[in-house]
């Protein structure tokens, strides 16, 4: 009578079991997960991030979700911090069950995520993430943003056939791996191309203040553009003390100058940079974009909004053209990604990394302009 009645148990435990796996189980949403810092020290690109996927995700249910199926976006606050980041990466692979993965913000979370995602076979892309290590970690990991490589190559060009520069200058800070690999991607493209580097000067991260000593040597070098690779807040005191000194060059930079007017107007007049996003772009989808996220949000869409709603729209675009959640379906979608998104014509080369074009923006009666739309050749 006991053993009958154990074997009665065990079909019963066995049969409830093989039903948590069957058709009872299968979700009638779609999970994506995203961690973004929306608060901490670089909330203010987390939240820009952050609202876009969520603005994506709305208006993908409200055309009807994918695969007949509601989205369902299950979404963590990181703070930045890669300790958070690895904790909220778990909790959804393990507590929600997440289809797909959008993040992270910042690249030393999301370098972090990568080998998790990796390991569980979740298709994750990054939606501002630039390091150059991080797609390499995995084929199922993507990014939506052009790496720093590309957009020296594209700036190099731009300064060679669309500025007729023959002697450029460059200054970059020799404590921040952006500056520097813009830096030296533009000086081999512009030298490949036959053109002169006449100053290629380095100085020390935020400790520099004065850069006129520096500065002084490219005046007399005399370079028909200056290429400033660095943040907005440097470029600010760099731009303003050329002029200081009566540099005549043009000067150009990265998307790190986003944000430059504000803070130093005149200094930058008739200056170039590189962006993903240029607001006053006159194509029909950034235009609708734009007006949709000030609409949901009230506030202009930057870069990092364009972005992310575009790595947002990527992956849920994988996922219906695959048919399904699985992963390697979802992947090999991603790897045949074909996208007109806010910042570019998007597709993907064999690393994950988006092959589009870049925004360059001219800095006109203090105010950014879209010049072009330019690819590396």
């Amino acid at each position: 009578m006991k053993k009958s009645a154990l074997v009665l148990v065990l079909m019963i435990v066995l049969t409830a079991l093989s039903g948590c796996g069957g058709a009872a189980e299968e979700s009638n949403t779609i999970k994506i997960g995203t961690i973004a810092p929306t608060t901490g020290q670089v909330a203010v690109y987390g939240q820009a991030v952050d609202r876009a996927v969520r603005l994506a995700v709305k208006d993908m249910n409200a055309a009807g979700g994918l695969l007949e199926k509601e989205i369902e976006l299950i979404g963590y606050d990181n703070k930045g911090d890669i300790t958070e980041s690895v904790n909220a990466f778990n909790r959804l692979v393990g507590n929600d069950g997440i289809d797909v993965f959008i993040g992270a913000v910042i690249s030393s979370t999301t370098l972090a995520i990568a080998p998790l995602a990796v390991e569980s076979g979740i298709p994750m892309i990054s939606a501002t993430a630039t390091n150059l290590e991080i797609t390499p970690i995995g084929d199922n990991i993507f990014r939506a943003c052009f790496i720093d490589p590309y957009q020296g190559v594209v700036m190099a060009q731009f300064a060679a056939e669309e500025l007729k520069a023959k002697r450029v200058g460059i200054l970059f800070n020799t404590a921040d791996d952006y500056s520097t690999g813009l830096a030296d991607s533009f000086k081999a493209e512009f030298e490949a191309a036959g053109g002169i580097i006449t100053n290629f000067e380095g100085y020390t991260g935020g400790s520099d203040k004065d850069f006129k000593s520096i500065l002084t040597k490219v005046k007399a070098e005399a370079p028909d553009v200056l290429f400033l690779p660095d943040y907005y807040n440097t470029v600010s005191l760099l731009a303003e003390q050329a002029k200081e000194l009566g540099i005549e060059a043009t000067l150009i930079g990265g998307d790190g100058w986003d944000g430059v007017l504000g803070v130093t107007d005149e200094a930058v007049e008739g200056a170039y940079y590189a962006s993903h996003f240029a607001k006053d772009d006159p194509a029909e989808n950034v235009q609708k974009f734009i007006a949709e996220f000030e609409a949901e949000v009230g506030e202009t869409p930057n870069s990092f909004s364009a972005l992310g709603y575009d790595a947002a729209m990527i992956m849920m675009e994988a996922v219906q053209n695959a048919g399904s959640t699985d992963s390697t379906a979802v992947v090999e979608a991603l790897k045949g990604t074909d996208y007109e998104g806010i910042t570019g014509h998007i597709q993907f080369d064999a690393d994950g990394n988006p092959v589009k074009s870049i925004s360059i923006i001219l800095v006109k009666d203090g105010v950014d302009t879209l010049y072009g739309k330019f690819d590396a050749k």
